[in-house]
């Protein structure tokens, strides 16, 4: 099955500049001390709560109006957890969520109806995500039908148009879900997410399962919907490069909390936080020989969940712990020598005046096809001005 061509805009061309919260006004979305601890049972004949899972322990961001805030880390971390608790697929243990000013972290089924149709996710796995059972018009057009809504010309003719914008022909309107190939299938899940016009979409790692070319089309499709519907965006990632060239700001995630968050040009090229640095030196770079590239290998594995270390939670692995890293939880705050709106989560921070030299950049192959895409963008405009 083969992916239907289109003529996507460069990544690098299409990304807004970035935001300055400071600058920002009122945010779209306000999180606060937002924890999610998933019970342990244990005991026989009884079970009882022995302990728990702090999937998520503790968060604090804002998500603004139009902007797209990436969230990276490693598997584990409590990335798609987070996602979820945002959509309120899952109850929050503590903490609040602000959803335009009101708190919905306790919002019954009824209070949440109608703020659903304006937060929608896109979820990771494009072939677990759509009901095998269904045609694609009545996947894309289920949340119309639950929200009672009848837009002019009647939902199909919506759907169609749907299909049209994310890329596929409208005539797939009752294909199923089998019939199309993971690319085609993760285009699917962008139809449905956009078709109620939310103001915020959760985007939970929407390009992993994907192949390299397929890849920059998603990016590009979904930076083309931010760009002409004004949605905001929680770009939920592993890879680095594509965070930096989807996303305005980035918060690094490490076991259940958030250790830096800042703009994307002053996280990638002055990381405050050992943690940050050390996903930073892992991003393979085409210019520089594997060899001779300064690579910071963590010790030991990732602490479990059920019981964090004391303190600051990266310590066991942070080659600048000292006696203070393990008695005292570094605050998520400015450090003195970052830009307006930086905050980092540690006692020992990096030196601010460290530039790294390579910029991070996509995978040569997606790069080169999106060097061929704003190629074939560019010729088409020449022909239509000479038309």
């Amino acid at each position: 099955m083969t992916e239907k061509s289109t003529t996507p805009t460069a990544v690098a061309a299409t990304v807004p500049e970035p935001r300055d919260a400071a600058e920002s006004g009122t945010p779209l979305m306000s999180v606060r001390g937002l924890k999610k601890h998933f019970p342990i049972k244990g005991g026989f004949p009884i079970k009882r709560t022995v302990g728990a899972v702090k999937a998520v322990d503790g968060l604090d961001f804002d998500v603004f109006a139009g902007e797209s805030l990436g969230l990276v880390g490693e598997s584990g971390c409590g990335k798609s957890t987070t996602g979820r608790l945002l959509t309120r697929l899952h109850e929050p243990s503590a903490g609040t969520i602000s959803y335009r000013g009101k708190d919905i972290s306790k919002a019954n089924r009824r209070q949440m109806a109608p703020i659903r149709s304006e937060i929608q996710m896109i979820f990771q796995d494009p072939y677990a995500s759509l009901n095998p059972r269904q045609t694609v018009g009545k996947i894309i057009s289920g949340p119309m039908e639950i929200n009672d809504i009848d837009p002019p010309g009647g939902r199909e003719a919506r759907v169609r148009e749907l299909l049209e914008i994310v890329g596929l022909n409208p005539e797939h309107y009752n294909r199923f879900p089998h019939e199309f190939s993971g690319g085609q299938r993760q285009r699917i899940g962008v139809a449905r997410a956009v078709a109620l016009q939310p103001k915020l979409i959760i985007a939970d790692e929407p390009v992993s399962a994907l192949d390299v070319s397929i890849q920059a089309q998603v990016v590009n499709l979904l930076q083309e919907v931010q760009r002409e519907m004004g949605i905001a965006f929680v770009f939920i990632a592993h890879d680095l490069a594509v965070v930096r060239h989807f996303s305005q700001r980035v918060a690094v995630m490490y076991l259940g909390k958030i250790v830096e968050i800042a703009d994307r040009d002053s996280l990638y090229t002055r990381p405050r936080h050992p943690y940050t640095h050390a996903l930073l030196s892992a991003v393979p770079d085409a210019d520089i020989d594997a060899d001779k590239k300064e690579r910071i290998r963590l010790e030991g594995d990732v602490p479990s969940p059920i019981s964090p270390p004391s303190g600051c939670r990266f310590r066991t692995r942070c080659w600048k712990a000292q006696d203070k890293c393990a008695t005292e939880e570094p605050p998520l705050v400015h450090i003195e020598g970052n830009r307006q709106g930086h905050l980092t989560a540690c006692h020992f921070p990096e030196d601010p005046t460290v530039e790294r030299d390579k910029e991070i950049v996509m995978d040569p192959a997606l790069a080169a096809l999106e060097e061929a895409h704003q190629a074939a963008a560019e010729g088409q405009e020449t022909g239509k001005s000479q038309g």
